[in-house]
């Protein structure tokens, strides 16, 4: 590092997931030492979580910490409770928000980046949230994550002290072929996410489910094959 520059630490929100992963890679490829936050928040599997551990690792995340928040005790979403996950596409008429909206999620857990933030004395948070490809979910669209940096610069020391916060979601705008090309071209194994609802014991995924269905879209109009053919990668 040069003499006297400052030193760029960010916190990712890192799921496991395909876009979360991708986002981590940016992160680094930026210059930031990655702090991966990883949120096991009552979601029935455990899948995605096993999947963050081995890309934050690859990817050379500085730091990687999952903790336990149970939004499951809530209720109100098919990803925490035993209510069907959604398969095929989705009836006309259905309501615009499918069943595996978890209620707040998002605020939660980049509430939770914030505060790791402000104490490691970074300024920078990072979120892979989409309002291309997506499921319609009201906490992965612009004007949330503009609101969001709003509030952590209207409820933080830090900020009242003159170092603002900013969020970065460079996926925002981007369609999921655009963000599997950008993982390619940031040299993501991509066979180390995993996307789905609904896995499999053994970590397959169920290609039926929203998430499996958006995730084989992106792969299909990116012209890359989807790595992930079975279970968990040994």
């Amino acid at each position: 590092m040069i003499e006297g520059a400052q030193e760029k630490i960010g916190v990712v929100l890192l799921s496991g997931g395909l876009d979360s992963s991708v986002v981590l890679a940016h992160a680094i490829s930026r210059g930031f030492r990655a702090y991966a936050l990883t949120v096991r928040y009552g979601q029935r599997h455990g899948v995605e979580i096993d999947a963050a551990r081995r890309v934050a690792r690859a990817l050379g995340a500085t730091e990687h910490r999952v903790i336990d928040l149970d939004l499951g005790g809530f209720g109100g979403s098919a990803l925490t409770t035993d209510q069907q996950v959604p398969k095929g596409p989705r009836e006309p008429g259905a309501d615009p928000i499918p069943a595996t909206y978890v209620p707040a999620r998002n605020t939660v857990l980049l509430s939770l980046a914030l505060a790791w933030a402000e104490a490691l004395g970074a300024r920078d948070l990072f979120v892979g949230v989409s309002s291309v490809d997506y499921s319609g979910y009201p906490d992965c669209r612009p004007a949330f994550v503009e609101e969001f940096e709003r509030v952590a610069n209207l409820g933080t020391r830090a900020a009242e002290g003159g170092e603002p916060f900013r969020i970065h979601a460079p996926l925002i705008r981007k369609s999921k072929a655009q963000t599997v090309a950008l993982g390619v071209e940031l040299g993501v194994d991509l066979g180390l996410t995993r996307s789905c609802y609904d896995p499999a014991p053994d970590g397959a995924p169920c290609r039926e489910c929203e998430a499996c269905q958006l995730r084989a879209k992106g792969f299909d109009e990116a012209g890359v094959a989807d790595p992930v053919r079975g279970g968990d990668p040994r």
